[in-house]
């Protein structure tokens, strides 16, 4: 049986390549603001041999072990830690992402909101929508300068988390003509031959920094990383942005920093109980939100549907994975028992 259950719409480009296959397809989603319940997810888990799921999907432990002949996740995102890989590869199923595909898409859109905080572009736009804009003035909606711009001071980028995203968003500093240090858990030696950036100890980056983007994967230890403590060593004026994951950031610390003036301002595109808004956070001024859209770019969406789509062909035929996350798990005997099963 070739039959893919995919928890929610994907870009049609994905959907093609699976049906140009022959596969066998179910799409659990039936409205564009809603998932997929877990009753649901269960029963076509048990029934698919393939599950093409979102980070909106909790694939744990139990949905993994509903069925003996699943042959593997592929999750159309980057990060999964949606899926619990460490039970996958004991159960002998091949886990599979899409990476590098949103590198530019994402950089690009930190850049949107790092640039809209520090503007008040939002604020902005709605002076202007609600009829408010009628004279020009010299104390009309000040904002802070990216560029060295009338103060001629270079302004510095801190950046955490130095991988493809992180890189991508240093490169994009310099024609801001900023000074960009790094923080990440690699050390120095993650920086690699990496021109225009320099090494800054925690302390010293949250401190020196105007401006601070978070680009790291959530961990056990990356998890709140950003709270109280570190929030109150930011300038006064720095401005906060984060397009990783959202429990990252402490949020009830955060609206704190920004309610209390802590710090300048903040641009959010993940959350920590996403899509739930920490309380109090929809109200201030000095935050842009996004809802979860830094790789929303027609052509970057529809290059992830067709990776997620081609992982889990070969998840289906039992071969590996283009983007395997768990790549050890093919040699194990768990994987080649889940093999002999699906074809018997």
């Amino acid at each position: 049986m070739r039959h893919v259950f995919v928890t929610r719409r994907i870009p049609r480009a994905g959907m093609e390549i699976l049906e140009s296959e022959g596969v066998s397809v179910e799409v659990g989603q039936e409205r564009e603001d809603a998932g997929v319940p877990r009753e649901k997810l269960l029963k076509e888990t048990r029934r698919s041999r393939v599950l093409l799921s979102l980070l909106t999907e909790a694939v744990d432990r139990e949905v993994l072990g509903e069925n003996p002949r699943l042959q593997g996740v592929a999750n159309m995102a980057v990060g999964f830690d949606n899926v619990d890989v460490a039970a996958a590869t004991e159960l002998g199923i091949p886990v599979s992402n899409t990476p590098g595909v949103l590198t530019d898409t994402t950089a690009d859109f930190t850049w949107a909101l790092l640039l809209a905080v520090a503007r008040r572009v939002t604020e902005g736009d709605r002076y202007a929508r609600d009829g408010r804009f009628r004279l020009w003035g010299p104390n009309l909606l000040v904002g802070g300068d990216v560029s060295p711009g009338g103060s001629g001071r270079r302004k510095v980028l801190g950046i955490v988390g130095f991988g493809r995203i992180g890189s991508a968003v240093a490169r994009r500093a310099r024609g801001f003509d900023m000074d960009v240090r790094v923080h990440t858990r690699g050390g120095r030696e993650r920086l690699g031959d990496a021109q225009g950036v320099r090494w800054a100890e925690w302390e010293e980056l949250l401190e020196e920094s105007d401006f601070i983007s978070l680009h790291l994967p959530l961990t056990p230890e990356t998890r709140h990383l950003v709270g109280e403590p570190e929030l109150r060593r930011m300038k006064e004026t720095a401005c906060l942005v984060n397009t990783a994951r959202g429990p990252v950031v402490d949020e009830a610390a955060l609206v704190r920093a920004l309610r209390e003036g802590w710090i300048g301002g903040a641009g959010l595109d993940v959350y920590e109980a996403e899509p739930e808004l920490a309380p109090g956070l929809a109200k201030l001024d000095n935050v842009v939100l996004a809802p979860h859209i830094a790789s929303a770019s027609r052509d970057t969406r529809d290059r992830m549907a067709t990776m997620a789509a081609t992982n889990a062909l070969h998840h289906l035929r039992g071969e590996p994975a283009p983007n395997p996350v768990n790549p050890e798990v093919y040699e194990t005997e768990a994987w080649h028992h889940r093999r002999s099963l699906a074809e018997g």
